[in-house]
Parts: structure tokens; C-alpha cells; sequence
């Protein structure tokens, strides 16, 4: 503040006055050093004047410039602005006040406390204020912080949940009898003692019965000056509390603090969590007693075996059914167990089990007496161990054999019902057909009816008896490789014929050749026999299509496994009404059939699927009633032929003129005389053995040398595949032809390396045989010369 004020003079003296003041100046110029040292202004107003008389200090609080008087009103322009009780006044009391400045370097606020005398004339009258002022803010801010603080604690204080006290000792006011007084106590501890004014209220008022073991705790706390802390229940209430108590410094005040709180909440919650551990304890035993039940009584055979398989822990089971005890399992290999066929499926196992993967399989155990027990077993990984639970399916196995075999006698009189059926149809025709021609002067054009009608259901037996064969998988097979893109190229333009105009045949076929190793005439058959299914379901009208895809795994059909493959799958398509599903699972039974009595005899995709069976595929079929069929074919595929060598040039001419010396090998006597019968009419010599053995024997003692044998396949003793291996070690260079009209040897096997002739066979097809034979004999003997 540097506002200038009016300069008033320094008052006169009077001489009397100022003799009796020249013995202070000195002592008031010490005591005035001192006031400013220690910022504190002196100050007088004259009242009559209306002039105030400032030290050095009061200027500087102030912020006024350094004068020995200034005018009350100017003075009163420049400070009332700020607080108007800056500005002392002849009303005021005695005693200190309190004003606000601002400083004027720094711009805050200063609080100045200022503590006035009044001086009385003799008639009573106000005539001088005398006062000293000084610098507060400091002290002020200290007392605000102090009082915030102690309000904060405050409310803590009040406002925890912990009960809080302080008590003090007291004697008795009759006698030795003592207690504590309350000195202080917080909200918390006022609601548990059910009184709103715990100050000042004794102990004994407020626990009554109990306060001799209160008195005594809280005695050795101010005795000893140890704290205690510990968990008291309130009888009377059923509460629990958990107390601290201490005393306070110095011992000589009697004080203790006490510190306590509820735990009634907590003491409940400890009691239902031990109550809830106990009952889970049990419930652990329990279960723990159940598991054991479960492991001893369980019918399931259960072990536990390292990742090895050495076996660490079977159950009751284990010995029950195969009769090893536990101290005769334990330590040993699981394989151990099993029969030695079995071994390297569970050998495999054990290695896709070390990879992490769960695993069934059915193995035949052994027992300890000797016999065996098929078991089912499931193999899980867990933990490092492996645990298995096996299920005994021994009988169950023994039941469903049975029942295969019950339905094997239905299925065989269904076969037998149909086949009879059939073959009465075609002998009829036969047997009508040979009565007419024993008619005498049957004219010929009759006759030669009646002989092809013989001929043609003679035809219509074998197709009938190929395709019984089929569906049993016995069919002796022709296997060759082929491109089945290029059969069905060429099958594809003979189903034009077949199914009429109105049907359109559509072929999907990939850019490389897919070969499979089959019998070109018996796929020929299945595509003809699907494609006239597709053809009737569409009633003489819509789209067949004949798709192929190579490479292809073939995927699991009617609950068997699928296999990686590669196949070939060959797709028949068709627009046709499609297939009811509950005649899916029918359709590949013989003689099973939807379609009007005389348009079809329920063999054709029986055929089908026997000849896929045999051929190492399958067939399935995909059917949705209205929305066509789609029948699929799988089959093997095997690597492309290698090239066929290029012909030497023609052989030298042979025909039926060639007379060959045959030996006719055949166990049945009619079909024996027939067939020598027929050798005779064709120019050969034949001779005939009735088994192998003699055959044998004839072919020992000759003296002329055989050129061929003819041999049946299937007769008593040793068969003719047999007989044909023995007489290639023995007579390299002897031609063997084999027929049969039926043999699962041949049907097994399709490497014999044999000519083979079906049964029933013509006197024209035998004479084809035996000439393209004769031409071989003629060209190796030409290139042995």
C-alpha cells in the first residue's frame, strides 16, 4: 500500500509532562526495536484528534508507507475497503479482535489479531486507544487444520464399527469398592451398551453382574501395562465380542482404552464353515467308500497300468472273470493277457494311447484255466496312467452268433423260396419244350422253336445262378485291370438302347484315366443292373447321369468303416421317383423287389453288392422320396497296366480239325459221360478219372502222352485247383483248363493262373477253349524249336 496520506503533526507537549517523559525515550526505543523485531505493531489513536499514531511494525502488517501519524478518515478509506473491522473506533471494547488483509505482494490473505486499551478522561470520557497488533495467519491456519483434523478423526471415530472407549479408575466413594468411569465413548460402543450418554456413566451400570471379571481384565492392563486381546461371549445375549484393551500414558491418569468389536456375524460364519468342512468331509468319505463300492463290486473289469502297460491295479472284477488274482496281474505287461493273435492290435493301441488318444477294442483274454473270455475295452490316458474298464461280451457274442445264424436259415429260406421259385418257371419251359420235341413229324420250324427255347432258359439259369453267386460273393471272378473312364464311355452309348429316348444318359468324367483291378463283365452288370433300377424309377423319362471320381476315400456305409482309399467312385444319378426309406435297407436283399410281378426278380443289386463285396468296395446309396437316387460304387484304385508287349506275328493255324488227347477229370458221373460225350463229337480222345487221385495215376502210367486236362474244380478229396498246381510242378508244359459252375476257392482267389470255363457251358464254347489252347501249345513249341 503506498497511497499517500496527510502528515499531521506531532502534538504539542507540555513541559511538565515531557520533564516527567525524558527518562524513558531510551527504554521505549528498546522496547519499540523489540516490538518490530518480532512483528508486532504498537498504535495509539487519539480520539479527539481522530489521528492515529502507528509504529514501524504496525505500518508493514498494514502495507502503509512509514509515517508517524495519519488522519482516521484517510486511513479509514484505504483499510475498511478490505475488512471495515481493521479500522479501530472510539466504540470499540477492550480486548483483541480479528481482521482480514490482503498482502499486497503476494495477494493473499493475512489475518491480524489486535488487542486495544481504552484511556478515560477524569470525567469518564473516552479519550485515547491504546493497542498493539500482530501477524496471526500462521496460527490461525494451524488451529483450521487442527480443528479439520480432529473433525475427520471425529467422524471416524463416530462412525466405525468397532466400539471404542475410554474409561478411567476411580475408588469407591464408600469403602474400597472400585470402578471405572466412562470418559469417552464413540456411537458403536453407546449402541452396544443400550445407553445414548455413555460419558461419565460407570462400569458397573452398564455390565452389572459381570463387571468384577471386567474390573479385574481391565486392572491388569493398568497394572502390568500389557495389552490383552481376546474373544468374550455374552451369556445373557448370546453375542460374541473380540476386545483390545491398553493402557494410556502415563500410567499415573488411570486410563485404559478399549477397543471392541461384534463378531457375533463372524463367530456364525466360522461355525457354518466348519459345519459346511465337516459335512464335506463326510460327503468326501462318502464318496471315497461309494468309489471303493464301485471298484469292488462293479462287473466291469477295470486296470490301471502305466503308459508301458505294466499293470499297477485291477479290481475284483478282473479276477472274477479270468480267474487271475491281483498278486498275479500286478507288475506284468497287459498284452500278457491277451491271446497271441490279439497282441499286436493291443501293442498298437498302447502306442496311439502314448499319443494322448482314448481307444476301444475287442480282445480275446485269457483265463487262468486255460480258456479265454472276449472282452470290450475302453482305454482312457489320464494323469500318466491308463486306465481300462473292460466289459465281458462273451455270451453276448455266443447270442449274437446265434442269431446270425438263425438269420442265415431265414435268409437261406427266403433264397431257397425265390431260387425255387425261378427255376421251377424255367424248367417248366424246358420240360414242355422236351416233350414237344419227342413228338414224332414235328415239323421243323417247331423244333427249332422249341430247341431255342431250351437254349434260351438254359441261358436264363446260368444269368440266374451268376447272380445267386454274386450275392453270395462266390462268383468266380475274371480279374483285369481297366480304365473305368473308358467303360463307361462305351456303357454310356449301349444305355441309350437300353433305356429308351426320352431318357437322357449324361457322363461326368475326370480328365485322367482311373484304373481298378475287377472283372470288366461282372462292372459291365452292376452298371446295367443300377442304370435299369434308375431307368424304371424314372418311368421312361429324365436324366441319368454316370459320374466318376478317382482318388476318392470311401466313406463309411451302413455302419461299417470307411477306408482311405484311394477308390474309385463310380455314380449312377437318376431323376426318379426315389426310394422310400423304409425299403433302404432292403434293397439289397435278394428277391427283394418293388416293382410289378414280372418286371424284375429282385436279384439285380444283389448282384451289385456281391460283386463290389468281392472286389474289395462297396455301394452306397443316397434316396430321397420324390427327389431321385444316387447309387455309388466303390471300388480299389490301382496304378495304370503296364503296356502290353507287342505281338511276335500270327500263330500257326489250328482249328477244330486239331485231335487232342484229354484227360476229363469229374466226379459226377452223368456230367462225366456228357462231357467225354462231347470231346468224341468234337474229334478229340478223351479219357475219364472220376477224382484227382486217379487222374494222378493216369497221368503217371499213360503211355501215350496227354495233350490237356479238363478238370472240375469241386470234388471230393483234393479239388482241381489243386490238382492244376501239382501237375504245373510236375508237367510244365501240359495245358489245364478248369470248370465250375460253383467254388469259394475260386471266388477267393483270382491268381490261380488257370483258364477257366463256367458251368453250364456249351460243346461250342468247350471247343472254343480247347482251340485257343491248342494254338498256345502250338506257339511255345514253335519258339522252343
Amino acid at each position: 500500500m503506498t497511497e499517500s496520506l496527510p502528515i499531521v503533526a506531532e502534538p504539542s507537549v507540555e513541559p511538565a509532562r515531557l520533564r516527567i517523559a525524558e527518562p524513558l525515550p531510551a527504554a521505549r526505543e528498546a522496547l519499540a526495536r523489540a516490538q518490530d523485531a518480532a512483528g508486532i505493531g504498537v498504535f495509539t489513536l487519539d480520539l479527539r484528534e481522530g489521528v492515529l499514531h502507528p509504529s514501524p511494525a504496525f505500518c508493514r502488517l498494514h502495507g502503509l508507507e512509514l509515517r508517524a501519524a495519519y488522519p482516521l478518515a484517510a486511513l479509514a478509506e484505504r483499510l475498511a475497503a478490505e475488512d471495515p473491522a481493521a479500522i479501530p473506533s472510539g466504540d470499540a471494547q477492550a480486548g483483541e479482535a480479528v481482521y482480514r488483509l490482503r498482502d499486497p505482494l503476494t495477494g493473499l490473505p493475512r489475518w491480524i489479531a489486535r488487542t486495544v486499551e481504552i484511556e478515560h478522561d477524569l470525567d469518564g470520557v473516552p479519550v485515547r486507544l491504546v493497542g498493539v497488533v500482530r501477524d496471526v495467519t500462521e496460527q490461525r491456519a494451524q488451529r483450521t487444520a487442527l480443528a479439520e483434523s480432529e473433525q475427520h478423526y471425529r467422524t471416524l471415530f463416530e462412525q466405525m464399527d468397532e466400539g471404542y472407549c475410554v474409561i478411567e479408575f476411580i475408588d469407591g466413594p464408600h469403602g474400597p469398592l472400585s470402578d471405572y468411569v466412562h470418559v469417552t465413548a464413540n456411537r458403536a460402543y453407546a449402541q452396544h451398551a443400550g445407553i445414548e450418554n455413555v460419558a461419565g456413566k460407570r462400569l458397573r451400570e452398564i455390565v452389572g453382574d459381570e463387571a468384577e471379571g471386567w474390573l479385574a481384565l481391565y486392572g491388569d492392563v493398568l497394572r502390568t501395562g500389557r495389552p490383552i486381546r481376546f474373544q468374550r461371549e455374552l451369556v445373557a445375549t448370546g453375542r460374541y465380542l473380540e476386545l483390545a484393551a491398553f493402557r494410556i500414558e502415563p500410567p499415573a491418569r488411570r486410563q485404559v482404552a478399549v477397543l471392541f468389536q461384534d463378531i457375533t456375524a463372524r463367530r456364525r460364519l466360522e461355525h457354518l464353515l466348519h459345519s459346511k468342512a465337516a459335512d464335506l468331509e463326510a460327503e468326501v468319505v462318502a464318496q471315497r467308500r461309494d468309489r471303493d463300492r464301485v471298484w469292488t463290486l462293479s462287473p466291469v473289469l477295470k486296470v490301471v497300468a502305466s503308459p508301458d502297460g505294466r499293470i499297477g491295479a485291477v479290481n475284483p472284477s478282473w479276477s472274477r472273470t479270468l480267474g487271475w488274482a491281483q498278486a498275479e496281474t500286478v507288475g506284468r505287461c497287459v498284452p500278457d493277457f491277451f491271446a497271441p493273435e490279439d497282441r499286436p492290435a493291443a501293442e498298437a493301441a498302447l502306442e496311439r494311447l502314448a499319443a494322448g488318444a482314448s481307444t476301444d477294442l475287442e480282445l480275446t483274454c485269457l483265463t487262468r484255466d486255460g480258456g479265454t473270455r472276449r472282452v470290450l475295452w475302453t482305454i482312457v490316458p489320464a494323469d500318466g496312467l491308463l486306465y481300462g474298464f473292460g466289459r465281458d461280451i462273451t455270451e453276448q457274442r455266443h447270442a449274437e452268433e446265434a442269431l446270425r445264424q438263425s438269420q442265415k436259415l431265414e435268409a437261406v429260406g427266403q433264397l431257397t423260396g425265390g431260387v425255387a421259385h425261378d427255376f421251377n418257371n424255367l424248367l417248366t419251359i424246358i420240360r414242355s419244350s422236351v416233350e414237344f420235341l419227342r413228338r414224332p413229324g414235328l415239323a421243323p420250324e417247331r423244333k427249332r422253336r422249341y430247341l431255342d427255347a431250351v437254349s434260351d432258359t438254359v441261358d436264363r439259369a446260368a444269368k440266374l445262378t451268376g447272380q445267386l453267386l454274386a450275392f453270395a460273393r462266390r462268383q468266380a471272378l475274371k480279374p483285369e485291370t481297366f480304365d473305368v473312364g473308358e467303360r463307361l464311355r462305351s456303357i454310356a452309348e449301349m444305355l441309350d438302347s437300353v433305356t429308351g429316348a426320352r431318357i437322357r444318359v449324361v457322363t461326368d468324367l475326370p480328365g485322367a484315366p482311373c484304373y481298378v483291378r475287377a472283372d470288366a463283365s461282372q462292372f459291365e452288370t452292376a452298371l446295367v443292373n443300377m442304370a435299369v433300377n434308375a431307368r424304371d424309377a424314372m418311368d421312361g423319362e429324365g436324366r441319368l447321369t454316370l459320374r466318376l471320381d478317382g482318388g476318392a476315400p470311401m466313406p463309411p456305409i451302413r455302419g461299417h468303416a470307411g477306408a482311405t482309399g484311394p477308390f474309385v467312385a463310380v455314380s449312377v444319378v437318376d431323376t426318379g421317383t426315389g426310394i422310400a426309406s423304409a425299403d433302404i435297407t432292403r434293397i439289397f436283399e435278394p428277391f427283394f423287389t418293388t416293382k410289378e410281378v414280372g418286371r424284375g426278380t429282385g436279384l439285380g443289386l444283389s448282384q451289385v453288392i456281391g460283386f463290389a463285396k468281392q472286389s474289395g468296395g462297396d455301394v452306397d446309396v443316397k434316396s430321397r422320396a420324390g427327389a431321385g437316387t444316387t447309387f455309388t460304387l466303390y471300388l480299389p484304385e490301382v496304378a495304370a497296366p503296364p503296356p502290353a508287349p507287342t505281338p511276335a506275328g500270327p500263330g500257326p493255324e489250328t482249328g477244330t480239325e486239331a485231335h487232342l488227347r484229354i484227360l476229363v477229370v469229374e466226379d459226377n458221373v452223368e456230367v462225366g459221360r456228357f462231357c467225354t460225350q462231347i470231346l468224341e463229337e468234337l474229334g478229340h480222345q478223351p479219357v475219364w478219372a472220376e477224382n484227382a487221385e486217379a487222374a494222378l495215376v493216369a497221368l503217371e502210367r499213360a503211355e501215350t502222352p496227354f495233350e490237356a486236362v479238363f478238370s472240375d474244380v469241386v470234388m471230393p478229396g483234393m479239388g482241381g485247383i489243386a490238382l492244376a498246381r501239382i501237375l504245373r510242378e510236375r508237367f510244365p508244359d501240359l495245358p489245364v483248363v478248369l470248370t465250375s459252375g460253383y467254388s469259394h476257392v475260386l471266388a477267393q482267389d483270382d491268381a490261380h493262373g488257370f483258364e477257366l470255363l463256367r458251368k453250364p457251358y456249351s460243346a461250342q464254347e468247350l471247343g472254343r477253349v480247347l482251340k485257343e489252347m491248342a494254338g498256345r501249345r502250338a506257339t511255345r513249341e514253335i519258339a522252343a524249336s
